[in-house]
């Protein structure tokens, strides 16, 4: 969030904003603005209904995609027909080959526009937060210390490219050195990420990543993001640094729990309104239009609070 927080706007201005158009595309989808709800896992718990259905819905009554975690209930083939076209499936890696080739084909069966897999999970990191709440799943969860996700390494990738044909995003790239490795094993999007700032202490803010992994990549895949971003000028801080959308995962889960379906949908309807208004305060018209020189770097003005990195203790 501080890392967020450390990049100021360098606005322009006598610019006819008139008409501000602040849709993108994304794994071929048409986004109303440049956001897609980001996979997170076990949302069956926040509303009575099942998180993952009032989520799709209300991604597919304003125009984004959703990336439907694994873990999240119910089942892929139940909720593709939701929202047809507009929908990737992350994978947590727990089995063989064969167990992945499998997942990857049920994404090809239920018409998935993506295939994520998540590659930040190698050790399960200590979530104080979670401790120190009591929310300790750690042995009934289907990630709970995989073997399978220890040995993951660039050979699944490779297979999986050679099978299937369709776009490969790998989640949780935080360096140049990685996503020029995954561009040169064919993965079409490079999904930045450090998992909610939740898996390695010290680890980078990712907008902090962002430039590096943008410069890596060039024009060889698409290039997202998530981590924190919470207001529409979070995220147009992001796609002036080269991002083609951001992830929204925090923010989801607090509108889910706040209202369901109807509370996702107004949080889009929010986010449109900020982003609107800042692309016409910053100047442009088009989301094309945003690069570095938008931004320059200054020093937070607020202690960081409830959206902060680390658990407050009273």
């Amino acid at each position: 969030r501080q890392a967020l927080d450390r990049l100021a706007f360098r606005p322009r201005v006598l610019r006819d904003v008139l008409d501000v158009d602040p849709s993108t595309t994304f794994l071929g989808c048409d986004l109303r603005i440049p956001v897609f709800f980001a996979p997170v896992g076990l949302m069956q718990l926040i509303w009575p209904d099942g998180g993952i259905a009032n989520q799709i819905r209300a991604a597919e009554s304003f125009g984004i995609l959703t990336m439907k975690s694994c873990i999240n209930e119910p089942e892929i083939e139940d909720v593709a027909a939701l929202s047809p076209g507009r929908i990737a499936f992350q994978l947590y890696v727990r089995g063989d080959a064969d167990w992945v080739d499998a997942q990857a084909q049920r994404a090809v069966d239920a018409g998935c526009q993506g295939f994520c897999i998540c590659v930040d999970l190698a050790k399960y990191g200590r979530r104080e937060r979670d401790l120190l709440n009591g929310f300790v799943l750690r042995r009934h969860s289907p990630i709970d210390e995989s073997a399978e996700l220890a040995k993951l390494d660039w050979k699944t990738v490779e297979r999986l490219r050679r099978k299937l044909e369709m776009p490969i995003i790998l989640k949780g790239i935080a360096t140049a050195e990685d996503a020029r490795i995954a561009v040169e094993h064919g993965v079409d999007v490079i999904y930045v990420s450090n998992h909610g700032g939740r898996q390695l202490d010290h680890n980078r803010g990712t907008i902090e990543m962002l430039g590096e992994v943008v410069e890596a990549v060039g024009d060889q895949a698409e290039v997202v993001i998530d981590g924190g971003f919470l207001r529409g000028t979070d995220i147009l801080k992001a796609i002036a640094l080269g991002a083609r959308a951001v992830g929204l995962g925090k923010l989801q889960v607090w509108a889910l729990a706040a209202g369901g379906e109807a509370a996702l949908l107004r949080c889009l309807e929010i986010l449109e309104e900020e982003i609107v208004t800042a692309m016409g305060l910053l100047g442009v018209t088009a989301l094309d239009q945003l690069d570095a020189s938008y931004l320059a770097p200054v020093e937070p003005v607020s202690e960081p609070g409830i959206a902060g990195a680390y658990p407050r203790f009273e």
